[in-house]
């Protein structure tokens, strides 16, 4: 039950599902993986996805933890039947609790996807909303230039509304009534694609953020599992990245939502085994 939490993505934007599960499960520690040497993962072939996030969990496991969160689209998309083996190590994805929230938050009305382009090409949303819904019809749409304004720090400026506002033409007349951000960057950015998304549509729209709903998804299979920490004290926190540890901290602290005192630089291709 001590345990940590284990949590990845191919970089930074994955701390957006920490701070999540920091504000759902504060007793909870939380190991964080940032696979900042081998980002982005999005322009990889779906083998070498999988191969990288093998190396992740792999990582992750010689912790100790007791749970995988893959806090990255692109793996969940992609890659996250590879990851599991068999084993008795619970993984969660970023998708299918996002979509379970989309459906939730939705008044029946078609949905709409912002992602990455490969996790918009690997169409897993689509079919995620599908299974629950077969009816429903999703807008699912590719939003490359979201992810560098993010970790430029853009995110009021006049350069992203003008984005937003080419990316979300295409939602004029299709009576979308929620939006799912299906990137771990995109929520910093949830003002502006609220606005312009009003702006496009002509209604609000209900956005939805897949970190909160991966947060509440683990802390039920917690409870299910008997897995919680019952301590009262906050867990720890650790960060980790496989590269540059030193050029990221303004970066990720815009993730985390505060400062992070240290980034821990790690080799997950030769991960020492966790020490009693």
């Amino acid at each position: 039950m001590n345990a940590p939490l284990g949590i990845f993505d191919s970089g930074l934007g994955g701390l957006t599902v920490a701070a999540a599960l920091r504000e759902a499960l504060p007793r909870e520690h939380l190991i964080y993986l940032g696979d900042t040497a081998r980002v982005p993962y999005g322009t990889r072939s779906p083998a070498t996805i999988v191969r990288y996030a093998r190396n992740n969990v792999a990582f992750l496991r010689k912790q100790g933890v007791k749970m995988v969160v893959v806090a990255c689209n692109t793996v969940s998309a992609q890659g996250i039947d590879g990851l599991t083996d068999g084993g008795d190590l619970p993984v969660i994805g970023v998708i299918r609790p996002g979509a379970r929230a989309a459906i939730e938050a939705s008044a029946g009305g078609p949905i709409a996807v912002l992602g990455t382009p490969g996790t918009i090409r690997s169409g897993a949303y689509v079919q995620a909303i599908h299974e629950l819904d077969p009816d429903r019809v999703v807008v699912p749409i590719a939003c490359p230039l979201f992810v560098p304004l993010v970790e430029e720090g853009w995110v009021d400026h006049v350069v992203t509304t003008l984005v937003a506002r080419e990316y979300l033409a295409p939602l004029r007349g299709t009576g979308v009534d929620t939006i799912i951000l299906g990137c771990t960057h995109y929520p910093l950015l949830e003002k502006t694609i609220a606005a312009v998304a009003t702006e496009v549509l002509g209604h609000p729209v209900t956005l939805v953020d897949s970190a909160h709903a991966v947060a509440r998804d683990v802390a039920a299979l917690l409870a299910r599992m008997n897995l919680a920490r019952r301590e009262e004290s906050a867990g720890d926190r650790r960060f980790c990245v496989t590269d540059a540890p030193d050029r990221v901290g303004d970066v990720a602290s815009r993730f985390w939502g505060d400062a992070v005192p240290r980034m821990e630089h790690v080799d997950v291709m030769n991960a020492p085994e966790k020490t009693p």
